[in-house]
């Protein structure tokens, strides 16, 4: 990956800054083919649950549908880590109900400026966006049920600092259950060099093993991979990756859980 943090972090600002004003998803642009991301059906989201979303909250950016694997229950309290235009928040919000909370978080503001737009055309009241970096959260110790991210974390460049600030934000017993890209074998130097290929969510990606184990060391337990399935078509065709039979990059949704103090 690319050595400077601060490079990568505006970059990704950048990236996604441009893809909430035009609307386009994470792999339109070359990093990815030029070929269009899955439709979000795809990747989990059922109609009845896009039919029901404000316009433009759904960009297509995720890599799976974590909200729907989260046993999200009334009166919870979600975070949401690097919610962009706001699907998964508003679908969160849907679950829990007046008497919860969906918290959304991004470091881009035209991620938010969208997002907010649709919480004040919609007048949802127990949604709401704010700025900030993942690895640094707005939000208080041990203030939130469920900890939710799809195809976010892969573009930190300090993943076990996201983990640990997704530990402290919950309460005892809370989870956390995130979609994102692994790696099962290191992709050549030219793609984990690419800025355009972190921004396109592939170069940041960590190791499969390696991912579960930063979540274990920030102190989750039951750790569970509950859904995996392949994600080699995010992978620039000028690689030559995708011509191996074994796939290198998997899009997987898992779950863990903050122990309970004894």
């Amino acid at each position: 990956m690319p050595d400077d943090d601060d490079q990568v972090r505006r970059a990704v600002r950048e990236g996604y800054a441009r893809r909430a004003q035009s609307g386009t998803s994470c792999c339109s642009g070359q990093g990815c083919c030029d070929a269009p991301a899955p439709a979000s059906e795809a990747i989990g989201y059922t109609e009845e649950e896009l039919r029901s979303l404000p316009a433009g909250a759904d960009l297509g950016l995720g890599c799976g549908n974590p909200t729907s694997l989260a046993g999200l229950k009334k009166g919870d309290v979600v975070l949401d880590l690097g919610s962009g235009a706001g699907i998964d928040c508003f679908l969160a919000a849907q679950i829990v109900g007046e008497e919860g909370r969906a918290i959304g978080v991004d470091m881009t503001p035209e991620m938010l400026d969208r997002a907010r737009e649709n919480v004040r055309t919609q007048g949802v009241t127990n949604v709401e966006f704010r700025l900030g970096e993942i690895e640094n959260l707005p939000v208080g110790d041990a203030s939130v049920d469920v900890v939710i991210s799809n195809c976010v974390i892969n573009l930190s460049p300090d993943k076990p600092r996201v983990f640990r600030e997704a530990h402290r934000v919950l309460r005892p017993g809370g989870r956390v259950i995130v979609s994102d890209l692994v790696l099962l074998r290191e992709l050549p130097d030219k793609v984990r060099s690419s800025l355009e290929a972190y921004v396109g969510c592939v170069a940041g990606a960590a190791r499969k093993d390696d991912y579960l184990e930063m979540i274990r060391a920030a102190g989750f337990e039951g750790i569970r991979v509950l859904k995996e399935v392949s994600a080699d078509s995010a992978l620039p065709c000028a690689t030559g990756c995708r011509e191996n039979a074994a796939p290198s990059v998997v899009s997987i949704t898992l779950e863990a859980t903050k122990p309970h103090i004894s």
